[in-house]
């Protein structure tokens, strides 16, 4: 096939509407993120039986940028001395922030993140918890902040860890994403006076508790409403036995 001049001229809007697509899509690509929110119970299964591994095999079936990790203890007697979070990231290759809410059984207990990314810092922030104190902990990386949390088991104390987060996320220069275990059901005052400032990123219909008969969603990602973004995918696995919660997984792309 022969193109003459005025056939290269007649292509030209088409050529370069297919270049500006083309300069989209990659732009679009490389804000992409996925974020895994993930109650791991110490990587205690519904069978009983801890195995790190089984959860490390489920974060890298999905390939997460990051994940916030709840229910982890390090170097407990009931760990065996072993830091969870980071035998965990050990198993994954990511990096790791961890944050003690507790001490707890000659060790701590708290929450974590693990990421591919290396952060460029984090702080915790304590959250109200009268069965057990609670905390907040914010991962910040290159273009936005991870907040992981793991809320009271009381109405009053969630109520009051949603407005200091709030606070935090007005305060934050980044894309401010919460993540984590929040003990309500999507139907809650909880809920909803979260969704007053931030917009919630997984689908809420998806039951992610408990793992083998799930019910209930208690677990949640959300982003901070200011941030101007495009969710691409939200899921929950399917998966039943390697801890009491099911994994919740959201893909983004920051616009």
């Amino acid at each position: 096939m022969r193109l003459n001049y005025e056939s290269i001229n007649n292509m030209k809007p088409l050529l370069s509407a297919l270049l500006l697509c083309f300069l989209c899509v990659g732009a679009y690509a490389a804000d992409t993120l996925k974020v895994m929110s993930y109650n791991v119970r110490n990587a205690k299964g519904m069978d009983d039986i801890t195995d790190y591994q089984r959860i490390a095999d489920v974060i890298l079936k999905e390939k997460p940028d990051a994940v916030a990790i709840q229910e982890l203890d390090s170097v407990t007697k009931r760990s065996g001395g072993v830091d969870v979070l980071r035998e965990i990231a050990r198993l994954t290759s990511m990096n790791s922030a961890y944050n003690a809410s507790i001490d707890f059984d000659g060790g701590k207990y708290g929450i974590g993140v693990i990421a591919r990314e290396k952060p460029l810092g984090y702080y915790a922030v304590a959250l109200p918890g009268r069965e057990e104190k609670r905390s907040l902990l914010i991962v910040e990386f290159e273009k936005y902040l991870l907040g992981c949390t793991h809320f009271s088991l009381t109405d009053e104390d969630r109520l009051l860890s949603v407005e200091i987060i709030h606070g935090e996320a007005v305060r934050a220069s980044k894309p401010f994403i919460l993540a984590g275990d929040l003990n309500s059901h999507p139907e809650s005052d909880v809920i909803k006076r979260l969704k007053e400032n931030f917009t919630m990123l997984n689908n809420t219909l998806i039951p992610t508790f408990p793992a083998d008969k799930a019910r209930q969603c208690i677990d949640y990602i959300a982003i901070s409403k200011n941030v101007p973004f495009t969710l691409i995918e939200n899921k929950v696995p399917d998966e039943r036995v390697a801890s009491d919660h099911r994994p919740v997984i959201i893909v983004i792309a920051l616009n």
